[in-house]
């Protein structure tokens, strides 16, 4: 009996820390705060990967106005649409 609370008591911790954050660089901070603001934890590797590529202060801003629009369902899509035609307005 002995060993099956402890071995439980380690897997609750595994538990445990797999669901807390690990941040190491700054990309990743902006990416986890990028998914926070548009409410689109499922899709932060994706915010992480764009915080990597682009500047950190266009995306804030980007999702921030984003985010204030009311009228959006999809925010996330709708940043994402945004920042393309960011992109190609930077191309030409």
């Amino acid at each position: 009996m002995a060993d099956d609370d402890i071995n439980q008591a380690y897997f609750d911790e595994l538990k445990r820390r797999a669901r807390e954050s690990r941040v190491y660089s700054e990309h990743q901070l902006i990416g986890l705060m990028l998914a926070e603001i548009l409410a689109d934890e499922k899709h932060k590797s994706l915010y992480m990967r764009l915080a990597k590529k682009y500047n950190s202060d266009m995306l804030l801003q980007l999702a921030k106005n984003v985010a204030e629009r009311k009228s959006v369902d999809n925010k996330g899509a709708y940043f994402m649409k945004l920042l393309q035609n960011a992109k190609n307005l930077d191309d030409k």
